[in-house]
């Protein structure tokens, strides 16, 4: 059995790193750098950093903080926000991330997922998906969750994944930041219909939410973000508790 992963996510704005409830609401949870770096000394499996405005601002994500990121931690990175072509990919390849997550661009412009998986390969292309439950559908969201689409979550989840997308990342909007659990029904939805593994996201507020989306929602993987930064939840006893529970995580 493959080990379960914990991702800290770190959503950058202004050059710090901040969290909402619902997509709004942000508030400083501090140096994105050092934040890293920690993550990493803690125990942390991968990290995702997230430039949560530069597709609302129409601008490229910020390079020059992930070569400082790269240059202190010693686990993966994941970036997104405001990849919108190749060049932007093997820029932040090169500055040293290790996969790119997409979102509004991939739904924009679907083809952008094969290119990457063309030149770089699938495990690089992260497909990010944020949905909120709206009249009994996920419907999926643009620009940070700002604008909905015509899209749906399952379908649009496994086009991504015919379209060479290595790993899909699914925050609900419904749950993010509320604290109350992942969308494990939904979850558990997206890994009947999908071979490449799913990230949950949205929802983490105490570690038995951890391990229901791993039990419930089959989830590859939790990402979770205000519960780490303001130190509610260490990594370490969150997968010594998992261990207990018999959960496969890596120690």
């Amino acid at each position: 059995m493959l080990a379960k992963r914990i991702i800290p996510c770190l959503d950058v704005k202004d050059g710090k790193t901040v969290k909402g409830v619902n997509f709004i609401n942000f508030r400083d949870a501090g140096d994105p750098v050092e934040l890293g770096h920690a993550y990493s000394r803690q125990g942390a499996d991968e990290l995702v950093y997230l430039d949560i405005t530069a597709s609302y601002e129409g601008r490229k994500t910020f390079t020059e903080i992930v070569k400082k990121v790269a240059a202190k931690v010693s686990i993966p990175f994941t970036v997104g926000g405001g990849i919108n072509e190749i060049n932007d990919v093997d820029c932040l390849l090169s500055a040293g991330a290790d996969k790119v997550s997409i979102n509004s661009s991939a739904l924009k412009n679907p083809k952008l997922i094969e290119e990457i998986a063309k030149n770089f390969g699938s495990q690089v292309c992260v497909v990010a998906i944020d949905a909120n439950f709206d009249d009994n559908l996920w419907r999926c969201y643009l620009n940070g969750g700002r604008v909905p689409t015509d899209k749906e979550l399952f379908s649009w989840a496994r086009e991504a994944q015919e379209r060479g997308a290595g790993e899909i990342l699914f925050t609900s909007m419904t749950h993010d930041g509320v604290k109350e659990g992942y969308a494990n029904d939904a979850l558990a939805m997206l890994n009947s219909v999908l071979s490449i593994p799913v990230i949950a996201s949205g929802g983490a507020g105490k570690k038995e939410h951890f391990k229901d989306v791993f039990q419930i929602g089959k989830a590859d993987a939790a990402l979770a973000a205000s519960v780490f930064h303001f130190g509610e939840i260490s990594i370490s006893e969150l997968k010594d508790y998992l261990d207990r529970e018999n959960i496969c995580v890596r120690k």
